[in-house]
């Protein structure tokens, strides 16, 4: 597994990292034991980074990420670098972003329990919180580096200004966008930013949440409880025009020996501005198959290629999911 040092943290990780929102309810049922046996497949093949979030079943995700990593997490705390994110609060109404200092704090002694952790390498908070300055939140981050709970501190879903404005009271480490073959807004702003001021940048999504696996058709269903069963990047003309489009760039990676996964995985870690994506999965046998993409080289000529491949696409934006 290739490594790199994740922007200014000085923290060495895994170019591919392991995410577990899909191990947190919002992607419908799974079985617990299978995905523990992901997680430690992913170890096992060098992943060394685990990204996980208080929101992901609120304590579910992460209570499995600590059981499946239990053994190295007492006797290698060191070698692992655990992520995690906060700011959002579920309420009976639905989840809401609240990126206060006493919300973030609790979030920080809940997702300390659930992993069974000292401290948390990574913090990020999860959504930009409109109702409440940044400088109170950085400064409740702050000072929860002082007191050894949390490592490092890196955000999720922000903009360029936004990141700007936080870092005026603690200086941004690393940052958390989507970003897909065809999700790609943040190359104009956000990744130039992030590569000029050594913020480490950590993608999701890279397989645009199941449709750059290439096992989706037009008659594919969703789970009611699969946030994709909502969705409009998953039904109608869009999704229509972009299954045509995978199928093109499945053709152009079996042409290169690889899988359309491979494939747009390093698309994204090709970008000289992404450190790191990250990559869910349920079971061992997908972990092997996206692992590889991390070492998989695209030239200038297949970028090139697949640039040209994308423009019959239908760009996607806006949250994932759009409940949030």
């Amino acid at each position: 597994m290739k490594t790199t040092t994740l922007g200014k943290t000085g923290l060495h990780v895994s170019r591919i990292a392991f995410g577990t929102w899909q191990l947190g309810g919002d992607w419908g049922q799974f079985d617990e034991n299978i995905a523990v046996n992901a997680i430690r497949r992913a170890r096992e093949l060098g992943v060394n980074f685990f990204d996980t979030a208080q929101a992901y079943g609120f304590g579910t995700s992460e209570r499995l990420l600590g059981k499946a990593l239990r053994a190295e997490l007492t006797s290698a705390r060191d070698e692992l670098v655990i992520a995690t994110k906060g700011g959002l609060r579920k309420t009976d109404t639905g989840v809401v972003r609240d990126a206060s200092p006493k919300w973030l704090r609790a979030g920080v002694d809940a997702s300390l329990a659930a992993l069974g952790l000292d401290y948390i390498d990574l913090y990020q908070v999860h959504w930009p919180d409109p109702t409440v300055p940044f400088a109170e939140t950085a400064g409740a981050l702050s000072q929860l580096i002082t007191e050894g709970k949390i490592r490092h501190v890196g955000v999720s879903n922000y903009t360029a200004v936004q990141i700007r404005e936080f870092s005026a009271t603690l200086p941004v480490e690393t940052v958390q966008p989507p970003y897909h073959l065809f999700r790609r807004d943040i190359d104009d702003e956000l990744l130039p930013y992030c590569h000029d001021h050594d913020i480490g940048v950590l993608v999701y999504g890279p397989l645009a949440h199941g449709l750059l696996t290439g096992t989706l058709a037009e008659d594919t269903t969703f789970a009611p409880d699969d946030w994709r069963s909502g969705s409009d990047v998953f039904a109608g003309e869009t999704y229509r025009r972009n299954l045509a489009t995978v199928r093109s760039l499945s053709m152009f990676a079996a042409d290169r020996g690889i899988t359309v996964s491979q494939l747009a995985i390093a698309w994204t870690l090709a970008s000289p501005a992404v450190h790191v994506a990250i990559v869910g999965a349920r079971r061992a046998s997908h972990v092997d198959d996206s692992l590889a993409a991390a070492d998989v080289s695209l030239s200038e000529a297949d970028l090139d290629e697949i640039d040209k491949i994308m423009v019959s696409a239908a760009p996607v934006s806006g949250p994932s999911p759009e409940s949030v």
